[in-house]
Formats: C-alpha cells, structure tokens, sequence
C-alpha cells in the first residue's frame, strides 16, 4: 500500500500526540520521584482505568494481526481464547485481586513468599521478567512488524527497532502512570479502528447472511468436534484454556501490576469486571474479520491474497489486506495508528512491569538502603536492557505456523507450575513454601524441555509419526504439565509439611465463600451483580455460536 499524504499525516500525528501525552503524565509528579508513584501510580488508579489498562495491555498487534489470520483460516474457533477470558477475569475478581490488596504487596513475587517463602519468590521473578521480554513484547513486535511491512514495505528490522525505542522512551520517563493514561488512549483508537474496519466489511459482505453463504458452516463455530481442521477442539478449550488463563490474568505481573495499583478493593475487583465485558468484543472485531475476507474473495468482491514461496494463500497478510481494499485514505491511517496503539501499549506495559520486578523483587531486597531516586534509575535502565534483548529475539519468533499460536503455545508450556502454585496457595492451607519451590523449578524444567522440542519442530514430527497422538495440541499439553505439577505439589507437602503462620493464613481462603463476603458497592456497580452478568453473558454466547448460529 502506498503511503497517502493524509495517511501519513494522521500517523504521525498519532505519535506526537502519544508521546506527549506519555510525557505529560510522567511530569505530573515528577518533583517527587517517588518508586510508588513510578511503578505503581501512588496505587490511586480507579476501575475505568484498570480496565481499559488490561484490555489494552493484553490487546497487541499480535491480536489484530493473528486473529485475522485465524478468522480467515479457521473461522471462530481460536475466539475461544478471547471469550474464556472474562471467566478467568471473574476469578481474578473473586478470589486473587482481594488478597493482593490486603497484602498491600508490589509485585506477585512478592504475594508469593508472603504466602510461601523467597525461594518461590525469586524464581517467579525470573519467570515473570522471561515471559515479559520473550512472550508480552517479542511476539507483539514481530506481529507489528508483519503488518508495517505489509502495509507499507517497512523492513521487519527497522520497524521493531523504531517501535521498541519511541515505546520504551516514554515508559522509561513515565512508569506506570504513563503507561495507564497512554493505555486508556490507545484502546479507544484501537476500538474506533477495529470497528471501523469491521463494519466496513460486514456492509460490503452483505451482513451475516452473506457471510453465512459464503463460507462453511462450521467456521461460524466456536466449539469444534475431535479432528476438526483448526486443531482446536472442544476439550482442549475446556481442558487447557483455564491453565493458562489464570496464569495470564491472575498470576502475571504484566497483566496485574494495573491491579495492584488500584485506590482500593473495591477499584480492584470492578476494573478486571470491566475488562471482561469489553473482552466480548475481539470475536467479533478482530476475529470476524477474517472470516469476512474469505467471504469477500468467495465472492469475488475482494483480489485474492498474496501467495506465500509454498504457493498458498499468505494469511497472514489478510488485516493488512482488508485495510488496503475496503478503506479509503485517510481511514488507512487511522487503522494504522490503531494497529500502533495496540502495540505500543503492550510492549509499554510489559516494560514496566518487568522493571516493577527487577527493582523491587531483586534489587532492593539485596540493597535495602537504596533511595527513591536510584530505584526509579535502576527501572529506568532495566526497562532499556529488557527492551534490547525482546529486539534482539522477536525475528525467531516467524517459526511457528501463526503468531498467535506460537504466543498461546510459549505461554502453555511456562504456565502450568505457576498456575498451580498459587491456586493451591489461596485455597488449599496445606500447601508448603518446599513444595512450592520444588513445583516452581521442576515444573519450569519441563515446560522449557517441551517448549525445545516444540520450537524445534521435534514434537510435530512425532506426532506426524503416531496418529493417535493428533489430540496433543499444545492446549491439552498445558494441562496434562499442570497435573504433573499438581502431583508433584501434593506429595511434596505432605513429605516436607509446614505449619502456616497467622500472616499465610490470612491469605487461604476458608472456603469459596469467603470471597463473597465483602459488601461491595450498592447497585449494578457490585462485583457480585457484575459477575453473574458477566458469566451468564458469556455462556449465553457460547450456546448461540454453538448449537444455534446455524
């Protein structure tokens, strides 16, 4: 696509506004340099922001890229990884973010030893800056890289390398104010472009009867049968998503440092609610998409896209293909000023919350004395470092069949032992801080070990090889790791069993009611309303683009 004056003029628009506003932000209370105010925003954001802030940091180029490449290929089934998410986002809600607040802890690491010990502390902590660097901003940029080359002929290279800096620059000056407040920004232009774009192509489709007409049924679908073309079937959704979902929303300082800077528990339990019911729109604003694309070319309403060196339609090009032959100019550069929202303010989150780790669960614990000011420089040059080395690595990050199941696939294989050390942690008073670590590493040992083989492509061939193995996607994978980990938690406690302390005990949970307990606020503003709307929304979806979207 060729560049238009008015095009480029809005992206750069884009920019300047952006890094202003970063600046701004980081400048409001730059006299205090205070490491609260800089990692956490003073713990004063309120749940609009805490949930336009973890819509935005989850929501990446990666999203609008790889979900329109999904759309095309195999129409709603990876949507399930949008619309599980509110249920994960409930039990956030519910049951992690009220201990997180009344531990008043920093970052999750630190969660973590209060409830067991500094062993599991540290290696969290490594864990938790691995899967920033690697998985929240290598994937994001390579994803955004595709799309500007695509777009506008920029080389891979060249567009991480600008990206990364002009993101990292204000986030290094802002911390997690500048983040929230260039997060809160981004997402709304992210939105205004994605639904724009959609429904420009739903008119010209001719609606969902068009669509319907155009394509296989199935791809209408969200739940599939065993040996459906997408390798996504029903119960590895079931089996593995709820693995790797806690791990992303509940366990991850990336998603969660936006809710442990929350004014209160009240602010804390409504902002993830608040994401959850705008986590309904992707399916239908990224996914859908590409599902209307190969409508459009079924019809001949729209070229073909491009074909790959194999000779096969290159689906990855299908957003940037949408936006080259249903906007007009000027459009194009709004959409893509969006796809840089979604970007920057992953990549921008990712940085600072993997600083927020280094500073605090590392540094300040081995100098204590530190000042202030040389905390925040220490974030500060971390969150350079971090950004260098996701650069560095986001290129090897083309291996895998789509970025979107490479991302989903690394995050399968990290999170199982994590996802099961602080779910036993919160509800199960038996749990030990030995057990805990010997979980942590032994099950970090195993994830990586399949990650190799995966990233290697040994698992595929294996797999090629033994046709009774084709269930063993990396969905169903993620959750027969978590059930060796849970063996290995369990027995580890009772051979090396430890009395919990009043301060542990004060954060397992008595019994699943005990959550419900807190008032909350009068009205539709509770997180209990809130949340059994929410649940019954989201199943209710499940029934329709199940059995009756047909």
């Amino acid at each position: 696509m060729q560049i238009e004056g008015l095009d480029l003029g809005i992206i750069v628009f884009y920019f300047i506004f952006i890094l202003t506003l970063g600046f701004w932000a980081s400048l409001r209370k730059k006299k205090t340099e205070q490491a609260n105010e800089y990692f956490l925003a003073g713990k004063s954001l309120k749940w609009p922001l805490i949930g336009l802030a973890l819509f935005a940091t989850n929501i990446s180029t990666v999203h609008l890229v790889s979900l329109a490449e999904e759309g095309y290929t195999n129409g709603l089934a990876y949507g399930n990884f949008e619309w599980m998410a509110p249920f994960t986002l409930i039990v956030l809600a519910l049951f992690f973010a009220p201990f997180y607040i009344r531990s008043n802890v920093t970052t999750l690491p630190d969660f973590l030893e209060k409830r067991y010990s500094r062993a599991s502390r540290d290696w969290l902590s490594v864990l938790s800056m691995v899967s920033a660097i690697f998985i929240h901003i290598g994937f994001s940029l390579y994803a955004g890289a595709v799309v500007l080359e695509g777009l506008f002929g920029l080389d891979k290279t060249v567009s991480i390398v600008l990206i990364a800096g002009l993101t990292g620059l204000y986030t290094i000056m802002g911390g997690l104010m500048a983040v929230v407040v260039t997060e809160s920004v981004q997402t709304i232009i992210l939105l205004i472009g994605a639904v724009i774009l959609t429904a420009i192509a739903y008119v010209k489709v001719g609606g969902w009867v068009g669509i319907a007409e155009s394509v296989e049924a199935a791809k209408l679908t969200v739940l599939r049968p065993h040996g459906d073309p997408s390798g996504l079937p029903w119960y590895s959704v079931f089996l593995g998503y709820p693995i790797i979902g806690i791990w992303y929303w509940c366990t991850d300082q990336t998603i969660v440092q936006r809710v442990l800077g929350a004014k209160d528990e009240k602010h804390a339990r409504v902002g993830p609610l608040f994401a959850g019911f705008i986590k309904i729109l992707p399916v239908f604003i990224f996914v859908l998409p590409g599902l209307i694309g190969l409508a459009l070319i079924n019809q001949g309403l729209m070229p073909s896209l491009p074909l790959t060196e194999a000779g096969t339609a290159d689906a990855a090009m299908t957003y940037s293909h949408l936006i080259t032959h249903l906007l007009p100019i000027g459009l194009r550069g709004l959409i893509a000023a969006a796809l840089m929202a979604a970007l920057m303010s992953t990549v921008s989150g990712a940085l600072n919350s993997m600083a927020t780790l280094f500073t605090y669960d590392l540094y300040q614990r081995r100098m204590p004395h530190t000042s202030e000011k040389r905390l925040v420089l220490i974030g500060r040059i971390v969150t350079f470092v971090g950004m260098v080395l996701a650069v560095l690595w986001s290129p090897l990050c083309g291996r895998f069949p789509t970025v979107f199941q490479g991302i989903n696939a690394a995050i399968s294989y990290l999170a199982p032992p994590i996802t099961v050390v602080f779910v036993a942690g919160v509800f199960w008073k038996k749990a030990s801080s030995r057990a805990s670590f010997i979980t942590l590493v032994s099950g970090s040992i195993l994830g990586f070990s399949v990650f190799i083989l995966d990233f290697t492509k040994v698992l595929q061939d294996f797999k090629d090889t033994h046709a009774t193995l084709d269930f063993l996607n990396f969905m169903v994978i993620s959750f027969i790791l978590a059930v060796i980990c849970a063996v290995v938690l369990t027995v580890m406690s009772y051979v090396f069993p430890e009395p919990l302390t009043e301060k542990q005990s004060a954060l397992v949970w008595k019994s699943f009611l005990d959550p419900l307990r807190e008032k909350g606020w009068a009205g539709i503003g509770n997180y209990k309303v809130l949340s059994a709307v929410l649940a019954l929304v989201m199943i209710a979806l499940y029934v329709i683009f199940t059995f009756f979207i047909n």
